[in-house]
């Protein structure tokens, strides 16, 4: 396997690219409105959704077993030209699966929901929501706007569902509630959230407002008893959501970014928080107590406050968790995705080369992250892929339980294994 070498640094594994969806409509290279601001795996693992500029969002099958894109095959042709294809091996139906939506204008954010939660036994006394597995047709897709405006479809049919108005600018990002109740928060250039519900023909529930400036970013906590929101002037909100969809009140602000953040995400436990910011780092934080317990340096040595505005080359534009929960992924302006090991700093543990990256998507199952590109193309990476330790699976499943790591400061146990379940060692 080929690897890099920083500087003076080890070298660092090159992560092999085992797929790739190609934009070619515009035929304008990088020129504004071409570009992928957003891509999103089905929780269901059916279909992977991504904006390839033009206005158009498309849907390819993913195909679960094998943890790729099921059809290799120029996703560009019209429908009369995918319907000719005769292709092998099944190819044919897979073609004929691909779906192509026109929203009308410049998307910038898309999300999956699924109308039909699972309860799961994991182990005795240990559930958890997760999407149904079974059937597709649950699924709704959601597609930000530029003029601030949500359109909702139906994948199969690509068919109009919802069409969402109160936002006075651009829609950023968005993000459906994990527990199947088809609650959907936007976050948007206008300085709010807002929470609808699709299930009351997406009625805008309530707004959310505490952001000085644009908002960037958004994301359920996995028991939907958190939301974070990140966005300009270095702000990072954390609500508490008492109930979907009207009960939900500013909690806290976290503080340790030195330039605009830009995106968010929750660990699969719920038990860390990761953000991304302009100033070229990655935190990783503990949401609960807002203490910083990792930062991942892009730029060595990492820029003063002062300066971390002016390092545009490096700016961090997305970051991803594993669904092990054992890796991030994050993707900068200086032409390097990469994957870093939660329990180790410094330096990433590989890394791949995508010119003009602007977003990440681990695929469900993992092993696999997609990252679209300013152009319009998708590139999917097989990402690092360990069998984890019994410690790092049991502190999983106890945090899915324990989420307030004030819970686990009560516990009667060795102060060593509380650091442990806290994510400090």
């Amino acid at each position: 396997m080929a690897s890099f070498q920083f500087g003076n640094a080890k070298e660092i594994e090159k992560a092999p690219l085992i797929a790739d969806l190609k934009n070619q409509t515009s035929g304008h290279g990088h020129r504004a409105g071409s570009e992928t601001w957003t891509c999103a795996f089905a929780p269901n693992r059916s279909y992977f959704a991504w904006s390839c500029g033009n206005r158009l969002v498309r849907l390819v099958p993913w195909d679960a077993y094998r943890n790729t894109v099921a059809v290799q095959a120029n996703v560009n042709r019209n429908a009369d030209h995918q319907n000719e294809d005769n292709g092998h091996n099944g190819n044919n139906n897979y073609l004929n699966q691909i779906r192509t939506i026109d929203c009308g204008e410049i998307v910038w954010a898309v999300a999956f929901g699924s109308s039909v939660p699972e309860r799961t036994r994991k182990n005795v006394h240990i559930h958890y929501t997760r999407f149904h597995c079974g059937s597709s047709e649950e699924l709704v897709l959601a597609t930000g706007l530029n003029s601030g405006r949500i359109k909702t479809w139906d994948i199969h049919k690509g068919e109009l569902l919802h069409y969402l108005i109160d936002h006075k600018e651009v829609i950023r990002d968005l993000s459906f509630a994990p527990d199947g109740s088809l609650m959907l928060v936007s976050a948007s250039r206008d300085k709010t959230l807002k929470v609808w519900d699709l299930n009351d023909d997406g009625n805008m529930a309530i707004t959310l407002k505490g952001h000085p400036k644009w908002v960037f970013g958004c994301c359920f906590s996995p028991d939907t008893k958190l939301l974070v929101s990140v966005g300009s002037n270095k702000s990072i909100i954390l609500w508490k959501v008492v109930s979907l969809p009207k009960d939900i009140h500013l909690w806290k602000r976290l503080e340790g970014h030195y330039n605009d953040v830009v995106s968010c995400k929750f660990s699969p436990d719920g038990a860390l928080l990761a953000t991304c910011s302009w100033d070229t780092r990655v935190i990783l934080w503990d949401p609960y107590t807002g203490e910083q317990l990792k930062t991942f340096g892009h730029v060595y040595p990492p820029p003063s406050p002062i300066f971390a505005g002016g390092a545009n080359d490096t700016w961090v534009r997305d970051v991803a968790f594993s669904p092990d929960g054992s890796h991030i992924a994050t993707v900068a302006d200086d032409k390097y995705v990469r994957f870093w090991s939660i329990f180790q700093d410094d330096l990433p543990e590989q890394i791949a080369v995508v010119p003009n990256g602007l977003c990440c998507a681990f695929s469900p199952g993992g092993g696999v992250l997609a990252t679209g590109s300013r152009n319009g193309n998708v590139f999917f990476f097989a990402a690092p892929m360990k069998v984890q330790k019994l410690q790092h699976l049991c502190r999983i499943a106890l945090r899915r339980l324990m989420h307030n790591t004030q819970k686990i400061d009560k516990l009667f146990i060795p102060n060593s294994l509380k650091e442990f379940l806290k994510y400090k060692a």
